[in-house]
Protein backbone atom coordinates (compact mmCIF):
# COMPACT_ATOMS: atom_id res chain seq x y z
CA UNK A 1 0.00 0.00 0.00
CA UNK A 2 2.89 2.11 0.77
CA UNK A 3 4.68 1.35 -2.76
CA UNK A 4 1.67 2.20 -4.16
CA UNK A 5 1.56 6.33 -2.33
CA UNK A 6 5.07 6.51 -3.05
CA UNK A 7 4.45 5.40 -6.93
CA UNK A 8 1.38 8.19 -6.67
CA UNK A 9 3.31 10.52 -5.05
CA UNK A 10 6.45 10.35 -7.58
CA UNK A 11 3.54 10.65 -10.38
CA UNK A 12 2.38 14.00 -9.25
CA UNK A 13 6.03 15.36 -8.81
CA UNK A 14 7.07 14.30 -12.17
CA UNK A 15 4.33 15.86 -13.69
CA UNK A 16 4.67 19.16 -12.14
CA UNK A 17 8.40 19.26 -12.53
CA UNK A 18 7.61 18.95 -16.30
CA UNK A 19 4.97 21.75 -16.32
CA UNK A 20 7.57 23.90 -14.70
CA UNK A 21 9.98 22.97 -17.25
CA UNK A 22 7.25 24.17 -19.88
CA UNK A 23 7.85 27.72 -19.23
CA UNK A 24 5.49 30.41 -19.62
CA UNK A 25 2.84 29.97 -22.74
CA UNK A 26 2.92 32.24 -25.74
CA UNK A 27 -0.28 34.08 -24.42
CA UNK A 28 1.88 34.99 -21.31
CA UNK A 29 4.86 35.90 -23.10
CA UNK A 30 2.81 38.23 -25.23
CA UNK A 31 1.37 39.70 -22.14
CA UNK A 32 4.20 40.79 -20.72
CA UNK A 33 5.46 42.23 -23.68
CA UNK A 34 4.99 45.91 -24.19
CA UNK A 35 3.08 46.90 -27.49
CA UNK A 36 6.51 48.06 -29.40
CA UNK A 37 7.55 44.91 -28.59
CA UNK A 38 5.35 42.68 -30.22
CA UNK A 39 5.04 45.15 -33.36
CA UNK A 40 8.79 44.61 -33.64
CA UNK A 41 8.41 40.34 -33.68
CA UNK A 42 5.73 40.47 -35.95
CA UNK A 43 8.15 42.31 -38.34
CA UNK A 44 10.77 40.19 -37.80
CA UNK A 45 8.21 37.37 -38.90
CA UNK A 46 7.03 39.39 -41.68
CA UNK A 47 10.93 39.67 -42.97
CA UNK A 48 10.87 35.67 -42.55
CA UNK A 49 9.00 35.19 -44.78
CA UNK A 50 5.75 33.96 -42.69
CA UNK A 51 2.94 36.56 -42.64
CA UNK A 52 0.04 34.77 -41.44
CA UNK A 53 2.32 34.68 -37.91
CA UNK A 54 2.80 38.37 -38.23
CA UNK A 55 -0.62 38.80 -38.83
CA UNK A 56 -1.35 37.40 -35.57
CA UNK A 57 1.50 39.02 -34.03
CA UNK A 58 -0.14 42.10 -35.39
CA UNK A 59 -3.43 41.37 -34.47
CA UNK A 60 -2.28 40.55 -30.86
CA UNK A 61 -0.38 44.10 -30.60
CA UNK A 62 -4.49 45.51 -31.59
CA UNK A 63 -6.11 43.44 -28.34
CA UNK A 64 -3.81 43.50 -25.82
CA UNK A 65 -2.82 47.64 -26.67
CA UNK A 66 -6.30 48.90 -28.03
CA UNK A 67 -6.02 52.27 -27.71
CA UNK A 68 -2.17 52.72 -28.49
CA UNK A 69 -0.69 54.29 -31.64
CA UNK A 70 0.55 51.43 -31.75
CA UNK A 71 -2.57 49.71 -32.66
CA UNK A 72 -3.26 51.69 -35.34
CA UNK A 73 -0.03 50.89 -37.23
CA UNK A 74 -0.34 46.88 -36.22
CA UNK A 75 -3.87 46.75 -38.11
CA UNK A 76 -3.11 48.63 -41.30
CA UNK A 77 0.20 45.96 -40.96
CA UNK A 78 -2.45 43.25 -40.09
CA UNK A 79 -4.10 43.78 -43.55
CA UNK A 80 -0.65 43.71 -45.94
CA UNK A 81 0.31 40.73 -43.61
CA UNK A 82 -2.88 38.66 -44.48
CA UNK A 83 -2.77 39.78 -48.33
CA UNK A 84 0.92 38.53 -48.40
CA UNK A 85 -0.20 35.93 -47.63
CA UNK A 86 -3.17 35.43 -49.81
CA UNK A 87 -5.49 35.90 -47.18
CA UNK A 88 -7.88 38.21 -48.92
CA UNK A 89 -11.01 37.95 -46.68
CA UNK A 90 -9.49 38.73 -43.59
CA UNK A 91 -7.04 41.57 -45.66
CA UNK A 92 -10.23 43.02 -46.52
CA UNK A 93 -12.24 42.92 -43.19
CA UNK A 94 -8.61 44.14 -41.38
CA UNK A 95 -8.34 47.04 -44.55
CA UNK A 96 -11.92 48.27 -43.66
CA UNK A 97 -11.83 48.45 -40.10
CA UNK A 98 -8.54 50.74 -40.58
CA UNK A 99 -11.01 52.60 -42.77
CA UNK A 100 -13.96 52.53 -40.46
CA UNK A 101 -12.03 53.64 -37.20
CA UNK A 102 -8.74 55.77 -39.04
CA UNK A 103 -11.07 57.37 -41.69
CA UNK A 104 -8.27 60.63 -41.55
CA UNK A 105 -5.35 58.98 -41.23
CA UNK A 106 -2.65 59.61 -43.81
CA UNK A 107 -2.71 55.33 -44.39
CA UNK A 108 -6.62 55.40 -44.80
CA UNK A 109 -5.79 55.77 -48.84
CA UNK A 110 -3.48 52.66 -48.11
CA UNK A 111 -5.87 50.58 -46.56
CA UNK A 112 -8.56 51.15 -49.19
CA UNK A 113 -5.77 50.32 -51.63
CA UNK A 114 -5.66 47.11 -49.63
CA UNK A 115 -9.40 46.47 -49.59
CA UNK A 116 -9.48 47.07 -53.57
CA UNK A 117 -6.21 44.58 -54.24
CA UNK A 118 -8.03 42.06 -51.97
CA UNK A 119 -10.47 41.48 -55.17
CA UNK A 120 -8.04 42.56 -58.00
CA UNK A 121 -5.84 40.05 -57.00
CA UNK A 122 -8.29 37.27 -57.78
CA UNK A 123 -9.56 38.26 -61.55
CA UNK A 124 -6.43 37.42 -63.21
CA UNK A 125 -8.13 34.40 -64.82
CA UNK A 126 -11.05 35.45 -66.97
CA UNK A 127 -12.79 32.48 -65.97
CA UNK A 128 -12.90 33.90 -62.64
CA UNK A 129 -16.30 34.53 -60.88
CA UNK A 130 -16.79 38.28 -62.45
CA UNK A 131 -18.89 39.32 -59.21
CA UNK A 132 -15.18 40.03 -58.12
CA UNK A 133 -14.30 42.07 -61.19
CA UNK A 134 -17.39 44.52 -60.31
CA UNK A 135 -16.09 44.99 -56.82
CA UNK A 136 -12.65 45.31 -57.29
CA UNK A 137 -13.99 48.38 -59.79
CA UNK A 138 -15.92 49.77 -57.12
CA UNK A 139 -13.22 49.83 -54.56
CA UNK A 140 -10.59 50.79 -57.11
CA UNK A 141 -12.90 53.87 -57.93
CA UNK A 142 -13.53 54.69 -54.41
CA UNK A 143 -9.23 55.45 -54.13
CA UNK A 144 -9.38 57.12 -57.14
CA UNK A 145 -12.28 59.59 -56.54
CA UNK A 146 -11.73 59.95 -52.32
CA UNK A 147 -7.70 59.99 -52.72
CA UNK A 148 -7.07 61.46 -56.06
CA UNK A 149 -3.66 63.16 -54.51
CA UNK A 150 -2.60 59.84 -53.36
CA UNK A 151 0.07 58.03 -54.30
CA UNK A 152 -1.77 54.81 -55.14
CA UNK A 153 -4.42 57.26 -57.75
CA UNK A 154 -2.59 56.39 -60.63
CA UNK A 155 -1.80 52.66 -59.49
CA UNK A 156 -5.51 52.24 -59.16
CA UNK A 157 -6.39 54.00 -62.36
CA UNK A 158 -4.45 51.67 -64.14
CA UNK A 159 -5.89 48.05 -62.42
CA UNK A 160 -9.31 49.90 -63.18
CA UNK A 161 -8.99 49.78 -66.89
CA UNK A 162 -7.53 46.05 -66.79
CA UNK A 163 -10.09 45.45 -64.23
CA UNK A 164 -12.80 47.16 -66.94
CA UNK A 165 -11.13 44.88 -69.86
CA UNK A 166 -11.80 41.70 -67.86
CA UNK A 167 -15.25 42.39 -67.83
CA UNK A 168 -15.33 42.75 -71.89
CA UNK A 169 -12.84 39.30 -72.26
CA UNK A 170 -15.71 38.12 -70.46
CA UNK A 171 -18.31 39.37 -72.52
CA UNK A 172 -16.66 38.07 -75.26
CA UNK A 173 -15.56 34.51 -74.62
CA UNK A 174 -19.76 34.23 -74.28
CA UNK A 175 -20.54 35.80 -77.18
CA UNK A 176 -17.86 33.61 -79.55
CA UNK A 177 -19.07 30.59 -77.76
CA UNK A 178 -22.88 31.24 -79.03
CA UNK A 179 -21.61 32.46 -82.23
CA UNK A 180 -19.83 29.28 -82.68
CA UNK A 181 -22.81 27.08 -82.23
CA UNK A 182 -25.41 29.29 -84.42
CA UNK A 183 -27.16 31.26 -81.96
CA UNK A 184 -26.56 34.48 -83.25
CA UNK A 185 -29.10 36.73 -81.25
CA UNK A 186 -27.55 35.69 -78.23
CA UNK A 187 -24.29 36.08 -79.42
CA UNK A 188 -25.13 39.57 -80.47
CA UNK A 189 -26.60 40.48 -77.46
CA UNK A 190 -23.07 39.92 -75.98
CA UNK A 191 -20.79 41.45 -78.50
CA UNK A 192 -23.39 44.90 -78.06
CA UNK A 193 -22.41 45.10 -74.37
CA UNK A 194 -18.98 45.03 -75.59
CA UNK A 195 -19.76 48.05 -77.75
CA UNK A 196 -21.83 49.86 -75.93
CA UNK A 197 -20.69 49.41 -72.13
CA UNK A 198 -17.03 48.61 -72.68
CA UNK A 199 -16.01 51.09 -75.65
CA UNK A 200 -12.82 52.06 -74.64
CA UNK A 201 -11.50 48.61 -73.94
CA UNK A 202 -9.22 46.66 -76.37
CA UNK A 203 -11.77 44.14 -77.41
CA UNK A 204 -13.89 46.56 -79.45
CA UNK A 205 -12.96 45.70 -82.44
CA UNK A 206 -13.47 42.58 -82.73
CA UNK A 207 -16.44 42.97 -81.09
CA UNK A 208 -17.50 45.06 -84.30
CA UNK A 209 -16.39 42.20 -86.61
CA UNK A 210 -18.35 39.34 -84.89
CA UNK A 211 -21.28 41.85 -85.06
CA UNK A 212 -20.59 41.73 -88.84
CA UNK A 213 -20.00 38.04 -88.79
CA UNK A 214 -23.62 37.60 -86.93
CA UNK A 215 -25.73 39.89 -88.56
CA UNK A 216 -24.78 38.19 -91.94
CA UNK A 217 -25.58 35.15 -90.50
CA UNK A 218 -28.93 36.09 -89.91
CA UNK A 219 -29.46 38.06 -93.36
CA UNK A 220 -29.50 41.41 -91.48
CA UNK A 221 -27.49 43.49 -94.52
CA UNK A 222 -27.80 46.61 -92.57
CA UNK A 223 -26.75 45.85 -89.47
CA UNK A 224 -24.07 44.32 -90.74
CA UNK A 225 -22.67 47.06 -92.94
CA UNK A 226 -22.92 49.75 -90.18
CA UNK A 227 -21.14 47.64 -88.13
CA UNK A 228 -18.37 47.61 -90.47
CA UNK A 229 -18.61 51.07 -91.01
CA UNK A 230 -18.23 52.11 -87.43
CA UNK A 231 -14.98 49.47 -87.55
CA UNK A 232 -13.11 51.01 -90.06
CA UNK A 233 -13.87 54.46 -89.05
CA UNK A 234 -12.25 54.01 -85.67
CA UNK A 235 -9.84 51.16 -86.29
CA UNK A 236 -8.96 50.95 -90.07
CA UNK A 237 -5.76 49.58 -89.41
CA UNK A 238 -7.09 46.58 -87.31
CA UNK A 239 -6.95 43.01 -88.87
CA UNK A 240 -10.20 43.02 -87.59
CA UNK A 241 -11.66 45.13 -90.17
CA UNK A 242 -9.71 43.46 -92.94
CA UNK A 243 -11.62 40.47 -91.66
CA UNK A 244 -14.91 42.21 -91.70
CA UNK A 245 -14.48 44.00 -95.00
CA UNK A 246 -13.71 40.70 -96.64
CA UNK A 247 -16.80 39.43 -95.06
CA UNK A 248 -19.28 42.38 -96.54
CA UNK A 249 -17.48 42.73 -99.96
CA UNK A 250 -18.04 38.56 -100.37
CA UNK A 251 -21.58 39.44 -100.04
CA UNK A 252 -21.20 41.97 -102.74
CA UNK A 253 -22.06 44.40 -99.57
CA UNK A 254 -19.68 47.96 -98.24
CA UNK A 255 -18.72 49.52 -95.25
CA UNK A 256 -21.47 52.15 -95.11
CA UNK A 257 -24.25 53.08 -92.26
CA UNK A 258 -27.55 51.47 -93.20
CA UNK A 259 -31.36 51.95 -91.81
CA UNK A 260 -31.47 52.56 -88.52
CA UNK A 261 -30.83 51.56 -84.96
CA UNK A 262 -28.38 51.26 -82.22
CA UNK A 263 -25.52 50.70 -84.53
CA UNK A 264 -26.41 53.69 -86.76
CA UNK A 265 -26.91 55.68 -83.19
CA UNK A 266 -23.41 54.64 -82.21
CA UNK A 267 -22.27 55.49 -85.54
CA UNK A 268 -23.29 59.00 -85.74
CA UNK A 269 -21.74 59.42 -81.76
CA UNK A 270 -18.77 58.35 -83.68
CA UNK A 271 -19.05 60.88 -86.31
CA UNK A 272 -19.35 64.12 -84.09
CA UNK A 273 -16.38 62.60 -81.79
CA UNK A 274 -18.55 61.76 -79.23
CA UNK A 275 -17.22 58.37 -79.37
CA UNK A 276 -13.90 56.79 -78.24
Amino acid sequence: MIGGKSILLSAALVALLSACSQGPTDAEVLQSLGPQEIFQRAEVQLASDDPEEAARLFNEVERLYPYSDWAKRALIMAAFSYHTDGDYENSRAAAQRFIDFYPADEDAAYAQYLLALSYYDQIDQVGRDQGLTFQALQALRTVIERYPGSEYARSSILKFDLAFDHLAAKEMEIGRYYLKRGHYPAAINRFRAVVQDFETTSHTPEALMRLVEAYLSLGLRDEAQTAGAILGYNFQSSPFYDDAFKQLTGQGLDAAPRGTGWLVDIYRRTIRGAWL
